[in-house]
């Protein structure tokens, strides 16, 4: 259980038995996000390995906690043995640092970043000293692990990559003309749906009919904004806005897809993108974070057209090339098939975490902490 036996020696804690703070509702089909269903997938293959997991659902409005979410968490590790391993979803740990840290040396803890705030939303200083108190940091991507290094002087043998797995899915059979645009992600501004609207409406003589899947209540505003711009347009009944989609419902939407349209702003690695590819969609993305590691490469080529950030002339361009030209869709087809038989599947993924959580719970003494944040 951690802490010294009678003869004052350290008791090695359990390392087969670990407490996974994450976000209150992660199973909540209206609240679904990239992050949930990583944190689920990760708390499941625990289980599924023969682990102890103790998930601890953190209320609050993360990562702008209130004192009553904080004082909650607080409570929460309070109960825990001492020693024992604790695994927390960055987007509570970044914003954590007053209960985080002053628990740090009694809990073994690692923390699990799927994006870096540094300094939106979150203090700069807040992150660095959560993140250096942590035993172990692991990221959802390459991209995100080089962020945090540059960012903050992090120990490189402490960061991990732990890329977001995949299962596998039927193929999609596609259409000859490639009209079917799925795009999937909260319908929000880092999102760039307002991007993929207006490339649509620069294509508009085009044969084409797009759906937007995701929630609707990260931004009431954005989410009318977008239905007045394809009204606006004279594309809204080419467009189709259907709110979240989750386990078979969403494979629905993939397979009965053509292409995946990804116009974010912002993205650290973008699990539908590899969700898309494994079902053998081509996609079309803003070359932005840690995208192109999504996407990959294969000997037939880069499965997807790939465009500058926050250019909607751009992804016009790149979408008019997909619907216009039949090689270039096939050649696409193909890489994407290809790549469909690269991705990491989900047991891939949990074996990197339990390595790291291994790892930190047969430490015997707690590494020194960094102070000069």
């Amino acid at each position: 259980m951690g802490g010294p036996d009678r003869s004052g020696r350290a008791v090695h804690p359990a390392v087969d038995r670990v407490h996974v703070v994450v976000p209150d509702g992660i199973d909540d089909p209206a609240r679904v996000s990239g992050g949930n269903r990583y944190d689920r997938e990760v708390c499941d293959d625990l289980r599924n390995a023969g682990w102890t997991v103790v998930e601890i659902a953190a209320p609050g409005s993360w990562p702008r906690p209130d004192a009553t979410a904080l004082d909650a968490l607080a409570r929460s590790l309070d109960a825990l043995p001492a020693g024992d391993l604790v695994l927390v979803d960055g987007l509570i740990a970044s914003a954590a640092r007053p209960v985080l840290v002053p628990r740090s040396g009694r809990l073994r803890l690692v923390v699990l970043v799927h994006m870096v705030f540094g300094g939106d939303a979150v203090d700069e200083r807040d992150e660095l000293a959560v993140l250096a108190a942590a035993r172990a940091v692991v990221t959802t991507s390459a991209w995100t692990r080089e962020q945090l290094l540059d960012r903050y002087a992090l120990s490189p043998a402490r960061v991990h990559v732990a890329h977001p797995g995949t299962w596998t899915a039927p193929a999609s059979p596609g259409t000859a003309g490639g009209g079917r645009l799925l795009c999937v992600g909260a319908l929000a501004p880092h999102k760039g749906q307002d991007l993929l609207l207006a490339a649509l409406a620069r294509t508009a003589g085009l044969p084409w009919r797009c759906t937007l899947v995701g929630p609707l209540d990260r931004d009431p505003l954005f989410v009318a904004s977008l239905q007045r711009q394809a009204g606006d347009a004279g594309i809204a009944d080419r467009v189709r806005i259907p709110g979240p989609r989750t386990g078979a419902a969403l494979q629905l939407e993939y397979r009965g897809a053509d292409v995946l349209v990804v116009p974010s702003r912002t993205e650290t690695y973008g699990m539908a993108i590899t969700e898309a590819l494994a079902t053998g969609l081509p996609v079309i993305a803003a070359e932005v974070g840690g995208v192109p590691e999504a996407v990959g490469r294969t000997a037939s080529g880069v499965p997807g057209l790939l465009v500058p950030p926050d250019d909607s002339d751009a992804l016009a361009a790149a979408l008019a090339r997909w619907l216009t030209d039949a090689e270039v869709r096939c050649r696409l087809r193909r890489a994407a098939l290809r790549r469909r038989e690269t991705l990491p599947d989900w047991r891939t993924t949990g074996r990197r975490i339990r390595t790291v959580l291994s790892a930190v719970g047969a430490e015997r003494e707690r590494p020194p902490l960094r102070t000069e944040w």
